[in-house]
């Protein structure tokens, strides 16, 4: 687990500045990331297939949808927003995107960070789902049998195959159907799951920020805006939490929230080179 976070010394940013000189590579690099991540959505989905498997549960309703595959729809509806704005920001033209085309995007763009909402509330709801629980009585013993399931870390499960009535200190998961845990890995799922409700809420206000920050470009005529420096202070502030999440992903051991994580820095990171190329662009044009 640390092992994979010190990857990251002098020699990985000296390989980094390489790829961004290179204009050739940089694109390629830039579009395996891409594919990188729609592939982090099919090992999510499969993973939450599993996870729900494991519990028995069965999909009732919308809600169900979004809480039971919460991280599958949230790194989709991602993806879909970071095309969008890898197409306003470096694709299209300024004329193009100040047409029915650009609004179009805007709109598409909207309905994806509005899932991305819902997602960062399954993200909420499965956490505070986790903070409910009560000590296993010992006259319940009887009851617990392989029809339950045991908490392994958050959205892993397995049926329960050992004694509950033995030495151990179990909890019962009070929002959940027949779940028992113990309490070390309950509190290291009520952490992941915070993490991930922290995560998904920095996210959104990186994306409210860089919307500010492309309808700010659309908008100039080459003067720049007065809330630049405080908009960049505040990303700056949201991506160090970015990463502080990514880190203790990979202390915790969860490898694939720690390299989806570490490729969507790397996503953002083009979005905002994109943007200052565009604005400097801008800028020339204006002059």
């Amino acid at each position: 687990m640390s092992t994979c976070c010190s990857r990251f010394d002098l020699s990985s940013f000296i390989i980094l500045s390489a790829i961004f000189q290179n204009r050739t590579l940089f694109q390629c690099v830039k579009y395996a990331v891409y594919l990188a991540l729609l592939n982090n959505v099919y090992l999510f989905l499969v993973e939450e297939i599993d996870s729900a498997t494991a519990l028995n549960t069965s999909v009732s309703s919308l809600v169900n949808v979004f809480q039971i595959f919460s991280a599958t729809i949230d790194t989709a509806a991602w993806l879909g927003l970071l095309l969008f704005f890898e197409l306003e920001t470096y694709v299209l033209s300024d004329q193009t995107l100040r047409s029915a085309t650009g609004r179009a995007i805007r709109v598409m763009r909207g309905i994806c960070l509005a899932t991305i909402c819902i997602a960062c509330w399954g993200y909420f709801a499965e956490f505070y789902g986790l903070l409910a629980s009560e000590p296993l009585d010992p006259m319940q013993c009887g009851m617990v049998d392989n029809n339950w399931s045991l908490l392994k870390d958050l959205d892993k499960f397995e049926p329960l195959m050992i004694n509950a009535c033995g030495e151990g200190n179990w909890v019962v998961l009070s929002n959940y159907d027949r779940v028992l845990a113990t309490s070390e890995l309950l509190q290291s799922a009520v952490w992941l799951a915070a993490t991930d409700f922290i995560n998904a809420t920095a996210w959104i206000l990186v994306v409210l920020a860089l919307e500010l920050e492309v309808r700010a470009v659309l908008a100039s005529e080459g003067g720049g805006t007065s809330a630049g420096g405080a908009i960049f202070l505040f990303k700056l502030l949201l991506y160090f939490i970015l990463f502080v999440a990514a880190i203790y992903w990979g202390f915790e051991g969860d490898f694939l929230d720690f390299w989806d994580a570490i490729l969507w820095l790397f996503a953002f990171f083009v979005i905002e080179r994109n943007v200052v190329s565009w604005r400097e662009k801008t800028d020339t044009i204006a002059d």
